[in-house]
């Protein structure tokens, strides 16, 4: 069946921050000089916000640039940060430091605990509200190119499509989007990016991203134990002092509290699983206390790009520019990359209305862009940001994040050194026989929990007759190489339980089996298999987790 095509002067791949934030300039510069941009944004998610997951506390510099109103307008940023903790953990204690200490931009003063997907659903009504058009439910799963090889738009993936390929009953072919420019706002490790940045070669002179999996719960905590307004991180155990990672406590009102851990994906140990150590951190001293008497209300998991200024690609290509977490800019000290994001598809925006108002046909090149990122603050904050990521990758955790520190405290992020990331976080990986064990304890129920009851609150659905969308290069690799050189560690870096190794009655004969429905979009197959055989890909719109209110 030949596809339907629909045109537009803009289409805008993915409802986060950054195209939400696009899409609303567009539409704004459109009626201050009273010209007609077209605007599309599609959202592999089942709603705007579904597949949103971050921290979240909000720095609203950007919001204060997009929508000066916007607490007028009833954006929900309705907890403002009213104190910060921040701990040094050991396996039995912990230390407090002194928030004097600590670089200024890392102080939260200012900003507010958020449920990003709820600002996205805000954000998408703003953009609603101003005449662009949201589709979510529609996987962008194919980028189109003009003859001369320039971005043409997208086509959304084909509904209905059985798991051996043939068409159902309800098969639908997917629809053409076309477009003047466009805007790919995936997030994280976007699976149209990552086609992209070979074609166009734009990784060239930049340095390998470096990723984090962030493992996140929503909790109802007893009310003696809450502190609306509380931000509270910890260093530390249960991280060795090679592995980078860390904690997040974030105390909504309501009596609700994100609880949540990161651990870089950088790490050396295939027999470390970033689920259990989130685990194992509920455990310690400091934080079960406040867990306990609470209720778990939701799971999820998503990774996040920790490469900063050094690793941020070529933005601009013929047709079309990546924007926010699809370039990565988060900025690693403040664990912040929403504000960034915002601006990037603001400046994006900018670029595209001024050309388009200008006569331009399209498919060309947005210099306009990457060069308007240079002079904004969001390139300052990068650069002064740089070092601290690098060095403790480098030096270990300890004597990392003081040099780092030293750069951003005393230098204010202007030393004369430049630290860089190496390789990627596929290639760190010891052999098994090599690195010690992990013993992790049962979980209790309480404050630990197994994988399968976690994705269950993740609300995660895909339909269960569909192509499965983890797709391996070579079968072979998960049993011939990855199981005998490193005990196969797609079965504990994955927080979904996707991946298993099972093998028959006598523990022999092991096959490698993908449980795709399980999978929460967190992308860490992707980055982190070592041979980089697993390419995650868009299943049938709609399908993955419905995050409510996180």
């Amino acid at each position: 069946m030949e596809r339907e095509y629909m045109d537009y002067d803009v289409v805008i791949v993915g409802a986060g921050p950054a195209g939400l934030s696009a899409a609303i300039r567009l539409r704004q510069l459109a009626q201050e000089q009273d010209r007609e941009i077209t605007v599309c944004v599609v959202e592999k998610g089942s709603e705007v916000g579904a597949h949103i997951l971050s921290g979240a506390v909000l720095e609203p510099r950007a919001l204060d640039e997009l929508i000066p109103d916007w607490k007028d307008k009833g954006a929900p940023l309705d907890t403002p940060v009213g104190s910060e903790r921040f701990l040094l953990l050991t396996e039995k204690g912990s230390t407090e430091v002194p928030l004097w200490l600590l670089p200024p931009q890392t102080h939260n003063q200012g900003n507010y605990i958020v449920s990003l997907g709820n600002v996205c659903r805000w954000l998408a009504e703003q953009a609603e509200a101003l005449g662009a058009e949201i589709y979510p439910g529609f996987a962008a799963a194919e980028v189109l190119y003009d003859e001369s090889g320039a971005v043409a738009g997208v086509a959304t993936g084909d509904l209905g499509v059985a798991r051996d390929g043939t068409h159902k009953a309800a098969y639908a072919p997917g629809m053409e989007l076309r477009a003047k420019y466009t805007f790919f706002a995936e997030g994280c490790r976007g699976s149209l990016t990552k086609g992209l940045e070979r074609k166009f070669d734009l990784r060239e002179g930049a340095d390998p991203q470096t990723y984090g999996l962030g493992i996140k719960e929503l909790w109802e905590l007893d009310p003696a134990q809450h502190r609306e307004g509380l931000v509270l991180h910890t260093a530390g155990w249960p991280m060795d002092d090679r592995t980078w990672g860390g904690s997040f406590v974030y105390h909504l009102a309501g009596n609700l509290a994100y609880v949540g851990y990161v651990v870089g994906l950088d790490y050396a140990n295939p027999h470390l699983s970033p689920f259990e150590e989130f685990q194992r951190f509920k455990q310690h001293p400091a934080i079960r206390p406040m867990l306990e008497g609470g209720k778990r209300v939701s799971y999820g998991a998503r990774a996040l790009n920790e490469g900063g200024w050094q690793s941020v690609p070529k933005l601009a290509f013929p047709g079309g520019c990546l924007i926010g977490c699809s370039a990565g800019f988060l900025n690693v000290p403040k664990i912040k990359g929403s504000h960034t994001a915002m601006k990037t598809g603001m400046l994006a925006a900018e670029a595209a209305f001024a050309a388009l108002a200008g006569g331009d046909a399209g498919h060309g090149t947005l210099a306009a862009y990457p060069e308007a990122y240079e002079k904004s603050w969001v390139h300052e904050e990068l650069h002064r940001a740089r070092n601290l990521r690098p060095a403790a990758a480098r030096f270990g955790m300890r004597l990392g994040m003081a040099i780092g520190g030293f750069d951003l405290k005393l230098l204010g992020g202007k030393a004369p050194w430049t630290f860089r990331h190496r390789h990627g976080d596929h290639e760190t990986l010891k052999p098994a026989d090599k690195m010690p064990r992990i013993d992790y304890p049962k979980p209790d129920g309480v404050v630990s929990f197994d994988k399968l009851s976690s994705v269950f609150l993740s609300n995660t659905n895909h339909e269960e007759d569909q192509p499965v969308h983890l797709r391996l290069e070579d079968p072979s690799i998960p049993i011939e190489y990855n199981l005998p050189t490193y005990d196969e560690p797609a079965q504990r870096y994955c927080p979904a339980g996707v991946y298993e190794v099972l093998r028959d009655e006598a523990g022999g004969n092991p096959r490698f089996q993908i449980n795709a429905q399980n999978c929460v979009h967190c992308k860490t197959c992707d980055i982190k298999d070592p041979r980089q055989n697993i390419n995650w890909t868009v299943p049938e719109g709609g399908g993955g987790p419905n995050y409510p209110n996180m």
